[in-house]
């Protein structure tokens, strides 16, 4: 399709003139789509289309046997887990086949919000827009979370990290549920990808959604769990449910030089100021020996060294709380 054909349907959407007559709501939106299909069809334009929660995704056929799996998102009054608290939870309860990783329904949604006791620091409100009026007075119901994670296989968060500690903290039922991260149990780099964020992942795959909330975020999350990996073919969720049986670890550069830590920052590794040492946490073998291989290289310059590593399962990975630990001379 010629720009200038383009541009003469722009004329008449924008005019009034097109066909059907935008006189409803349904035919405007028609007509929007007739415009955003003429946009597809020319190599200088790429259309987003908006985020629409869908709860029946794929049928289920008689005798299939599914599990039940919960994608999770949580607002905070900040980023500290000693200091701060959760003041919404959102979930969603989907049903899923274990064997393909294909979502087939979601049976249960779950957004509460819940007051901290303190004010909401305005930093924070301007990320998540969740004022002390909203949550005052509210509580997040024990039970009815308690009763949903319950019935799941698998717990799964965008940067898991951040969220499982403040809800272990905050409802026990959490500590020994398995947990994915669709951020770092993906290797998107490999995907060809250059970025984990949500927004960016969904935007290559021409949707958006208005960030930052619970349930909204869940819901995107979800979205992401259907999509098929570009390269390795599999949808993200096979994935991450593939993850869960790889023991991941932890690995500790410990007694790095301190002239090194922009190597490490630069690779990814994150400083634990509690033990004073930089770590990175990796999915398969191959992984842990290439860093392994790396440290020696770049870091410990093939001098004398030791490092530590930290064997993580399902239900410790992505948690504060510490795995079966061995040293390993270099």
């Amino acid at each position: 399709m010629t720009l200038g054909r383009l541009k003469l349907i722009l004329i008449e959407h924008l005019t009034g003139n097109d066909n059907p007559p935008m006189n409803t709501p349904e035919s405007a939106l028609s007509s929007a789509e007739h415009l955003a299909q003429a946009l597809e069809k020319h190599p200088d334009f790429k259309v987003l289309r908006r985020l629409t929660p869908q709860r029946d995704i794929w049928p289920v056929l008689p005798g299939q046997v599914l599990q039940r799996g919960i994608v999770l998102d949580t607002e905070t009054t900040g980023l500290n887990i000693e200091n701060d608290a959760v003041i919404e939870l959102g979930m969603l309860v989907f049903e899923f086949d274990p064997v393909n990783g294909r979502v087939h329904r979601v049976v249960d949604v779950f957004d509460e919000l819940e007051d901290p006791g303190r004010p909401i620091p305005p930093e924070s409100m301007a990320v998540h827009q969740i004022s002390d009026e909203m949550v005052k007075g509210k509580r997040i119901e024990d039970a009815m979370v308690e009763a949903l994670v319950g019935s799941a296989t698998v717990v799964i968060a965008h940067n898991a990290s951040f969220d499982r500690p403040f809800v272990e903290r905050r409802w026990p039922v959490f500590i020994d549920k398995h947990w994915a991260c669709s951020i770092r149990d993906v290797d998107w780099k490999s995907e060809g990808v250059s970025s984990a964020k949500l927004e960016y992942l969904l935007q290559m795959q021409g949707i958006f959604f208005e960030a930052h909330r619970a349930e909204t975020d869940c819901w995107a999350l979800l979205k992401l769990l259907s999509l098929v990996l570009p390269q390795s073919q599999q949808s993200v969720l096979l994935t991450l449910l593939e993850s869960l049986n790889q023991a991941q670890v932890r690995l500790y550069a410990t007694g790095a030089p301190f002239d090194a830590k922009d190597h490490l920052k630069s690779r990814a590794y994150r400083w634990a100021p509690e033990i004073k040492c930089w770590y990175r946490q990796l999915a398969t073998d191959k992984a842990l020996q290439e860093e392994i291989d790396w440290l020696k290289r770049k870091v410990y310059q093939g001098k004398r060294a030791s490092v530590e590593i930290e064997t993580l399962g399902g239900t410790i990975r992505h948690s504060q709380r510490q795995g079966q630990k061995t040293v390993l001379s270099l």
